[in-house]
């Protein structure tokens, strides 16, 4: 499979995903500072940094999360100050498209809206392909596949880092996979990216080797492996249900 050429600059947004997601197409999603940012709570999970080097990023992190939430840190591995507490450690990867990806429509996909949020909730329950919340799919373009009414299968976009688009929420009910369902999806989703000068990229759990395989079959390519790990932040209130996620 031939490696991606990226650009210094293509490599620092990737790095990053977020932060250069919210401090670019997906500001008026922003809640937080220069330091820290997050999207709006109903939106997505995700907690960006734009350096952890820079000074008085802890204090940022608390100030916009609050005391004894859970955070989850993606691509970096920061020492911990005193009070922050680790909960567990993981593996992911990152996949960027390669000129091997043939992305074409899908003439069965259906863009999904705010009329299929509960639907949309219900199958990604189902399924755990990911975070997906209420408004999730403000983010970028969403799409289904409706068996007989019934949502059966979804993807769409994320991350939107300038020139780059996260494809992600894939999910495929059991009793309809192997169907290539899923893979028509992802593709449709891509040629969607493309027809408007971005390009795509995905992220997936590190032992999840099925769907990593599915993805370079498309046309993907494993850039880097990323390590995460979940910490709390210090004071009361420890057990936040909703644990935010660095990236």
């Amino acid at each position: 499979m031939p490696t991606p050429t990226l650009s210094d600059h293509d490599i620092d947004l990737l790095d990053n995903a977020a932060w250069h997601a919210l401090d670019g197409p997906h500001a008026r999603f922003a809640v937080g500072d220069d330091l820290v940012r997050r999207y709006q709570p109903d939106v997505a999970p995700f907690l960006a940094v734009r350096s952890w080097d820079e000074p008085g990023v802890w204090d940022s992190i608390v100030s916009l999360v609050g005391p004894g939430a859970d955070v989850a840190i993606s691509g970096a591995d920061p020492e911990l100050p005193d009070g922050w507490t680790e909960l567990w450690r993981g593996s992911g990867v990152q996949l960027v498209e390669t000129s091997r990806l043939r992305p074409v429509a899908y003439d069965e996909a259906v863009v999904l809206g705010a009329e299929d949020v509960p639907d949309m909730l219900a199958l990604v329950e189902r399924n755990r392909p990911g975070p997906f919340l209420p408004r999730t799919h403000e983010l970028g373009r969403y799409v289904g596949v409706r068996r007989e009414g019934r949502l059966i299968a979804m993807a769409g976009e994320r991350l939107h880092p300038t020139g780059w688009t996260e494809i992600s929420a894939v999910a495929t009910d059991p009793d309809f996979r192997r169907q290539g369902i899923a893979s028509r999806l992802v593709l449709d989703v891509a040629f969607h990216i493309q027809q408007r000068g971005d390009r795509a990229l995905m992220h997936a759990a590190a032992d999840n080797v099925d769907a990593i395989r599915a993805y370079e079959k498309l046309g993907f390519h494993l850039w880097r492996r990323r390590g995460f790990l979940s910490v709390r932040s210090p004071g009361t209130g420890a057990g936040t249900s909703t644990t935010e996620q660095a990236a």
